[in-house]
């Protein structure tokens, strides 16, 4: 079984220039294009549809599918979420899963990759732009058997450009705002994906109860949740990770979870896995 390596200081210069290059143009250039030009309906929607398509493919996909294998799904439905969550730029699914399970198993350690102790900045986003991590493939043997998901993790850059950037380009430019989907449905949706994701290993351990673990830093926050599709809800799923759900009452926000639901319902998806509510409440506080 490989070792799990204890992170090394290294600024990965790539994710830098990225995260100024999102900055400049999205968070500040947006502001301005819409001042100057306005906003159509045809941007507003590729925005919006991208937005959604790849912030949910990593909750729904990368997270609940794949990393927890809390439902099961036929390759469409697969391979949709593989392509959009390629395009968050956030690494291939084999990978960010690896290091999501490595974080389960050791939460709040020297080995956890995004370890909550070491401050909010470190656990958002020091942590990818300012260390190198090892992944160990050891806890994935399952998703090396997967076809789909090796073939975009060998050719992840690939998949990310044509998804992430490409396909949205295209889209812009056959409905006449090229500009317009660069600086929204590329930069700013980029930039707000990533910290939404972001937010799980920042916010969701630090900022609300321990209500089904008081020894781990996971916690459960309505706003969490709102800033990260139902994600907030993170001492539960600390505490029950094979759980489709993260917000378990009707009124918690979790569209990761009604998606899922919905993907069951239309026979998309099936094998849902619950939590009994008796054990549940065996571990609520």
């Amino acid at each position: 079984m490989g070792e799990y390596g204890l992170p090394k200081r290294k600024t990965k210069w790539a994710g830098v220039v990225l995260f100024a290059v999102l900055i400049s143009c999205g968070v500040f250039g947006t502001p301005l294009y819409i001042y100057h030009r306005g906003l159509s309906a045809p941007e507003l929607t590729l925005f919006l549809f991208y937005f959604f398509a790849t912030g949910l493919s990593i909750t729904v996909g990368y997270h609940r599918l794949f990393a927890h294998v809390t439902y099961k799904t036929n390759s469409v439905v697969r391979f949709l979420l593989l392509f959009f969550g390629a395009a968050t730029y956030e690494e291939s699914a084999l990978k960010w899963s690896s290091q999501h399970r490595q974080h389960h198993q050791f939460t709040d350690t020297d080995k956890d990759p995004h370890n909550s102790k070491r401050g909010f900045w470190y656990c958002h986003i020091g942590w990818i732009l300012f260390y190198k991590h090892s992944v160990n493939q050891d806890n994935v043997k399952d998703l090396l058997q997967d076809k789909l998901i090796m073939h975009q993790h060998r050719y992840y850059d690939l998949w990310a450009l044509v998804s992430g950037i490409l396909l949205p380009l295209v889209i812009g430019y056959w409905t006449g705002h090229l500009l317009g989907a660069f600086l929204m449905a590329v930069c700013l949706r980029m930039f707000l994906v990533m910290n939404a994701a972001f937010f799980i290993n920042s916010y969701a351990h630090m900022i609300g109860s321990r209500r089904y673990n008081e020894n781990e830093s996971a916690t459960d926050h309505w706003l969490g949740a709102v800033l990260t599709n139902g994600e907030g809800y993170h001492s539960f799923h600390h505490r029950f990770p094979n759980d489709y759900r993260n917000g378990i009452r009707w009124y918690h926000w979790d569209p990761s979870k009604w998606i899922i639901y919905l993907f069951s319902r239309l026979g998309l998806a099936w094998d849902l896995k619950r939590t009994s509510p008796a054990l549940i409440a065996s571990f609520s506080h």
